[in-house]
């Protein structure tokens, strides 16, 4: 089993035993251990298999090593089969509803013997949830307006589709009179790969004119809920927005806490806690006296913190590296160099070497690295020995007389089934640059995946594994890949890994990012372009690079062209 797989089993099985009514110790216990299996690159299968002492990771103890054991031997966890028999599959579905978490779904359960989305939308139209005590009239009228959308919950969106819906409406109402703030907060901020749902904070002496100005802006198709500082909306994609008007003087702590991510805010608060003090969307307090909360920098240092970026905001490693003075100075759009991972013509691309060439310089890149497909891309009028010859022989015309950047002759070649290339070693030995590339055969089993990668990794003309799993994000899972191994692999025969960009692909993900920098892997972030608007995604792959804690340093397409070279194995 992956890791997201076990790390899901324990997230269920703590949703149902704080709807149960169990230990919340031990229910937080299973919700930490979900959090460090999901943060480990290691495959806790194969750890499990060759003996590995699974208490050595951070806060598992013998007894949910035992769990993951029991998992990984058998597929399942006896406890949360057992739990699901005793709670219904639509008690779960309620976890869906925006502000309804399991201690609500447990009153609704346990008091009202609700056991499914229309049960509890019925419940909420004859009034008995106001009934309930901690809830009122509009708690219930919240409910009852969010539960069709949980009925019909879309998929998380992409953080392309969130950014950009973020950046109209935040640009939007930044131009408001009276409006002094207007940011994004949530997952999209922390730049997460999907998001759930968007989050919006202004600062404004008059909440109702950004709220009215959203009501009727052109992305939002209803308004689901408006209070005096707070309003809930949909948009026309589906996905819900919500906006928060806050005071000048709670700001930063508003959107320190509305960033979250909410593990990340646990440990804040606890060292609030730690010092006397209490840390909420208003601000920092010694008792009643409001010692921070302008800004985010306040907030942190009020805790004893140097500010976190909002993409290390996950409670893995930002912590440790804030005690030790070491938190990383991420990489940034600006420190690019180049992209080198465009198609043409040549391949399936829409634009030619030199309009590709034209538009990387117009974006301040330095040099690139044209990647057109081999010949197994069929579909894609990938390129044979001959014709990819005769396109390298016009990338270099087009080299000779396109000024202020350089250009590379490079392949994306693809590893096929048989775990062998698809093009010869003397054709690969010829070019300036050659991505490795799992296309087809996904599916395969691991042994034979890994078989392949290695014939890549370990082939003296390769210099880096495009989009490593092969994944779709959202649409296709990627192929069973063993991590560490490869990246071991990669270490040793001095192959880069890609972040490849593209909002579909963001692959590497960011654990196993962060891992390849552990190993002192260079990481190349490209954008897989295949025409001259793809450079855009560039963002995308940058976000995925500061989540794993990248710095300049560890991408090498940071670098001069020259440096970059010397990288090379073929060097």
């Amino acid at each position: 089993m992956k890791n997201d797989q076990i790390a899901e089993c324990f997230e269920q099985l703590a949703d149902l035993l704080e709807i149960h009514g169990a230990n919340p110790f031990r229910v937080r216990a299973y919700r930490n251990a979900a959090r460090t299996i999901s943060a480990t690159a290691d495959s806790l299968s194969e750890l499990a298999a060759t003996g590995f002492d699974l208490t050595e990771l951070p806060g598992i103890g013998k007894d949910l090593a035992h769990q993951i054991q029991e998992i990984v031997s058998t597929g399942e966890h006896a406890q949360l089969e057992e739990l699901k028999t005793r709670i219904p599959a639509g008690v779960l579905d309620m976890l869906r509803i925006p502000g309804v978490g399991p201690k609500k779904v447990s009153v609704f359960f346990n008091e009202l013997h609700l056991t499914s989305l229309p049960e509890l939308k019925a419940a909420a139209e004859a009034g008995r949830l106001a009934e309930l005590r901690g809830f009122g009239r509009k708690t219930e009228q919240s409910i009852l307006q969010n539960i069709d959308a949980a009925t019909s919950a879309a998929s998380r969106i992409s953080i392309a589709e969130a950014m950009a819906a973020c950046d109209v409406i935040v640009s939007d109402l930044s131009r408001l009179p009276g409006v002094t703030q207007a940011v994004a907060a949530g997952s999209c901020r922390r730049r997460r790969e999907t998001c759930g749902d968007l989050d919006i904070l202004a600062t404004s002496d008059d909440p109702s004119v950004p709220m009215n100005s959203l009501a009727k802006h052109s992305l939002v198709k209803e308004v689901l809920q408006q209070g005096d500082t707070r309003q809930r909306v949909r948009l026309h994609s589906g996905v819900e927005m919500d906006l928060r008007v806050v005071p000048a003087e709670s700001f930063g702590a508003a959107l320190q806490y509305f960033t979250g991510s909410r593990e990340h805010n646990v440990v804040v608060r606890g060292r609030a806690k730690e010092l006397g003090l209490k840390v909420n969307e208003y601000g920092v307090f010694r008792g009643d006296l409001a010692i921070a909360g302008r800004t985010e920098e306040d907030v942190y240092a009020a805790v004893g913190l140097p500010w976190i970026a909002p993409e290390l905001r996950e409670n893995r490693r930002e912590f440790e590296w804030a005690d030790a003075g070491c938190l990383p100075e991420l990489v940034s759009l600006e420190d690019i160099q180049g992209d080198l991972h465009l198609h043409t013509t040549a391949s399936d691309g829409m634009a030619g070497i030199e309009e590709m060439a034209l538009a990387a310089k117009a974006r301040n890149l330095r040099y690139i690295a044209i990647t057109d497909h081999s010949k197994r891309v069929s579909m894609a009028n990938g390129l044979d020995s001959d014709r990819l010859r005769a396109h390298w022989d016009h990338i270099r015309e087009v080299r000779d007389r396109v000024s202020g950047i350089q250009i590379l002759c490079g392949i994306e070649c693809d590893i096929l089934e048989d775990a062998t290339l698809d093009l010869p070693d003397d054709v690969l030995a010829e070019a300036d640059w050659v991505i490795a590339v799992l296309h087809y055969g996904l599916r395969q089993p691991r042994a034979q995946i890994m078989k392949r990668l290695m014939c890549a990794v370990t082939n003296p003309h390769v210099d880096i594994i495009g989009h490593p799993t092969g994944r779709l994000v959202g649409r296709r899972e990627g192929a069973d890949v063993n991590m560490l191994e490869l990246l071991r692999a990669a270490a040793d025969n001095r192959v880069m890994m890609e972040i490849n960009a593209h909002p579909k692909r963001l692959d590497l993900d960011d654990i196993s990012a962060a891992a390849a920098k552990d190993l002192g892997i260079p990481i190349v972030i490209s954008t897989d372009s295949h025409s001259v608007t793809g450079f855009d995604v560039l963002q995308f792959g940058i976000g995925q690079a500061r989540r794993a804690g990248l710095t300049k340093d560890d991408v090498a397409n940071t670098k001069p062209l020259k440096e970059f070279l010397t990288l090379l194995k073929s060097d």
